[in-house]
């Protein structure tokens, strides 16, 4: 039963709230202990809300999700978990993470109260608005990134925000590909609003946000306000990184059919592993 619970609150994409230590890096305080963890806990709490969320989604889709060959085996759906003892664990998580967000800081506090009000509104309404629903996924990678800034009370820079927007519709338009292939006639049961969403019409956004996901990444590191804060211009350096994990990403998408859980790509794709810790390293490098 422990274990179930624990699956439920699907730990394996926690891996997303990872992007709230941009800003504890980015502002050179990775080194200072008590800036860390602060970041530490903010990340924790993060991941809390998140799982409440999930599990709250999960019984929101409880039927549908018995139909797909892969979330059928989620605890909820395969009956490992009861639909009380669901609702019990993300009212606990919920409150716990929210607390703990309003002790590190008020402002996060209210920014996480935000995240978690918007996602639970998306799980019940937004997410069959055509659009819309891709926008309110990649508003809570935002909320993510300036979560991490806001909770150490220091500035993100504009085009760095810009970059994790692109990067996160990035992300979720190649998970909605994904899912229109591997499902084919079945996607529309699974997620209505598929129906609305073509390959075609996707793979043309995919390619929009594919180029502006590297241009505002090129432009934070070459921007004045960068060059000016770190004292170097040499961030331009990890570009390659940056662009050859965004290009391994398609390959998976379109060449291997993966892509749509994107959490698993990060922890099992050795390449794409490799290019973000190498990104991460070079950068921390050029930064302190």
């Amino acid at each position: 039963m422990i274990i179930a619970l624990i699956t439920a609150a699907r730990p394996r994409q926690w891996t997303k709230n990872l992007i709230i230590f941009a800003g504890l890096i980015f502002s050179q305080n990775f080194f200072h202990i008590d800036y860390l963890r602060t970041s530490i806990l903010a990340f924790v709490a993060f991941c809390l809300a998140a799982s409440s969320v999930y599990i709250i989604n999960d019984l929101k889709d409880l039927e549908q999700d018995r139909l797909h060959p892969i979330k059928k085996n989620r605890p909820l759906a395969a009956g490992k978990v009861s639909p009380i003892a669901a609702v019990i664990q993300s009212l606990l998580l919920s409150i716990i993470s929210i607390s703990l967000a309003f002790w590190l800081n008020y402002n996060y506090g209210l920014l996480l109260t935000l995240y978690w009000i918007m996602m639970i509104i998306y799980s019940f309404r937004l997410k069959h608005l055509v659009i819309v629903d891709i926008l309110i996924i990649s508003m809570g990678f935002i909320i993510r990134a300036v979560s991490g800034a806001v909770v150490l009370e220091v500035m993100i820079s504009r085009w760095l925000l810009a970059c994790a927007i692109f990067l996160s519709l990035f992300l979720i338009l190649a998970k909605r590909r994904i899912e229109i292939v591997e499902l084919n006639a079945d996607a529309v049961n699974h997620r209505a609003v598929l129906e609305e969403y073509g390959e075609r019409f996707l793979d043309q956004m995919i390619a929009a946000v594919t180029a502006c996901t590297i241009i505002s990444y090129v432009l934070y590191t070459v921007d004045p306000g960068t060059v000016e804060k770190f004292q170097t211009n040499s961030l331009i350096w990890t570009v390659p990184f940056v662009i050859y994990g965004i290009f391994r990403y398609l390959y998976l998408v379109y060449q291997r059919n993966l892509g749509s859980r994107p959490e698993m790509v990060l922890l099992t794709d050795k390449p794409t592993m490799l290019s973000v810790l190498l990104w991460i390293l070079v950068s921390m490098f050029i930064v302190y």
